[in-house]
């Protein structure tokens, strides 16, 4: 197998390697040609010969969270919702605790998906009717503080920083007024969170973070990654076009972008045992806060 991260998923090669044969094997599927995708939460994998996406859930993943991501994905599928479709089989198949889920391949070109390309299907999905599929509720300072306790790459000063920080920032949320219409968000959105679609336009995928919650999360989540990740406002105001809404522009804005940041800088911190190489950019992010640069540009972990 084509490899891509020192332990993807929280797994060494050779137990990977493993829960993808026996998972597999359950499936009907040929896991011979396997390919790394990506690596650094879950292991995502790629079987070219049978257009199938192979998704092991990072090490520790709760099963019955996997259960519910395949219950809601097929719920979007059956009112055509723009997602990325699951492979025709039953799942989640499970091997020795590790829940493992199959996705349709389909082919992407070089480049990603635009953030314009984001607006439709997250419009859409802001719009569905929440209580006909029950979600979680979003919780971003839950996150942050479950990944605190599990950082081991940082000292103390900058532990003690970041919680801080949250506790800051829990407070400022106290008197954040949002706007918009509670209901289904995803979580994550983001380039790497959705797929060129064979039609020209994009679906979503990635459910792990769906939820129910406030928009304004997923809409400051574009922002922050267009700005932290090199895109340029021309590509950010394409976004805000075709979704007809600028949060950066509403008042709840920069606690609401100063949380996301946090959440992923303390989400990545808590990943780099199993992932050493990330460590220096983990640090640098956590510098760029104490110095307060929202301009920072960050290298995609």
């Amino acid at each position: 197998m084509t490899t891509a991260a020192s332990a993807p998923g929280g797994y060494d090669q050779s137990e990977m390697n493993e829960v993808l044969r026996q998972a597999c094997a359950i499936a009907g599927l040929d896991p011979s040609d396997a390919q790394l995708l990506r690596g650094h939460t879950n292991a995502v994998i790629l079987l070219r010969k049978e257009e199938v996406v192979v998704k092991i859930a990072r090490r520790g993943s709760d099963a019955g969270g996997v259960r519910r991501t395949v219950e809601f994905v097929r719920w979007l599928m059956d009112m055509g919702f723009p997602t990325v479709p699951l492979h025709n089989t039953k799942q989640p198949v499970v091997v020795d605790e590790h829940s493992v889920t199959f996705w349709t391949y389909l082919p992407q070109p070089e480049h990603p998906v635009d953030a314009a390309q984001l607006a439709k299907p997250l419009h859409a999905l802001h719009t569905l009717p929440s209580s006909a599929m029950p979600v979680r509720d979003h919780n971003n300072l839950r996150a942050i503080r479950k990944s605190l306790a599990a950082i081991t790459c940082l000292p103390a000063s900058s532990l003690q920083f970041l919680s801080r920080l949250a506790d800051q920032l829990e407070e400022e949320l106290h008197h954040v007024e949002f706007v918009l219409q509670e209901g289904i968000i995803q979580g994550d959105p983001q380039h790497r969170n959705a797929l060129h679609s064979p039609d020209g336009g994009a679906v979503l995928c990635d459910w792990d973070t769906v939820a129910h919650g406030q928009p304004e999360w997923d809409l400051v989540t574009v922002e922050v990654h267009c700005r932290r990740f090199g895109y340029g406002s021309a590509h950010y105001q394409g976004f805000v076009e075709a979704y007809g809404w600028d949060v950066v522009d509403w008042p709840g804005y920069a606690t609401l972008a100063a949380v996301r940041e946090l959440r992923m800088i303390t989400t990545n911190a808590a990943k780099v045992h199993h992932a050493p190489a990330t460590q220096d950019e983990v640090e640098r992010r956590v510098d760029g806060l104490r110095r307060n640069d929202p301009q920072l540009r960050w290298r995609i972990l």
